[in-house]
């Protein structure tokens, strides 16, 4: 097994035969992964290149400025993420990825139920993240919406990383926020031809306004 380190990770390189490396294989695989988001609660998940994936600094550079409140709390935001720098050097290990999301009410994001929806939010990612680990996507690297802190770790003082330099409470589920990276997350609903909010016709008299929460999972 071939080894590869790059700014804060590892990629690995597993021999394998040309039958299992091939693209239609490939192409099943990222369906079944597909399919696996949206049994997990995804209301739509699509398989990309990685060419449509836009890293752009000032995106990074709002986490810092105006200040989120969530801004050096975990190690999972800036400034202790490798930011757009490092995620452009790791995109080029990587073809395709599966972006997928959550329409809920706007409401609600509004509204204490909001923690629940980006925790199932990372649930998903992370799921999508190990699914492909198991079917041989060895570098399968997933980011989500918002920041873990404030979603799994709000009842505690501190990143039990930053602050003990132990071990991530939720590691199994918790992962990087897209936002401090840079990544266009507008630019991927344009590519994935969906709308940044809709409305939900249902037996109710008044419609309801949708909208979207994010993830995304880098395969191979």
């Amino acid at each position: 097994m071939a080894i590869e380190s790059y700014i804060g990770a590892t990629i690995l390189t597993n021999p394998s035969t040309p039958e299992s490396n091939s693209p239609p294989v490939r192409a099943a695989k990222l369906k079944t992964l597909i399919q696996h988001a949206l049994e997990a609660g995804a209301t739509r998940a699509s398989a990309i290149s990685t060419n449509d994936i836009s890293v752009e600094n000032n995106l990074a550079d709002m986490c810092r400025e105006p200040r989120c409140k969530c801004y050096g709390l975990s190690t999972s935001c800036p400034p202790h993420v490798t930011g757009p720098t490092g995620f452009r050097k790791l995109l080029k290990n990587f073809s395709r990825a599966v972006f997928f999301k959550i329409d809920v009410p706007s409401e609600i994001l509004f509204s204490s139920d909001r923690r629940e929806i980006f925790q199932l939010l990372h649930e998903i990612s992370s799921g999508i993240e190990r699914k492909a680990v198991k079917m041989g996507f060895l570098n399968a690297r997933a980011y989500a919406g918002g920041s873990c802190k404030q979603i799994f770790c709000y009842d505690y003082s501190d990143c039990r990383v930053l602050s003990e330099n132990r071990k991530c409470r939720n590691p199994h589920v918790a992962r990087p926020s897209m936002s401090g990276f840079g990544i266009n997350v507008a630019r991927l609903i344009k590519t994935a031809r969906w709308n940044k909010t809709q409305t939900s016709t249902n037996d109710e008299a008044k419609p309801t306004k949708m909208t979207g929460v994010y993830g995304l999972v880098l395969i191979y």
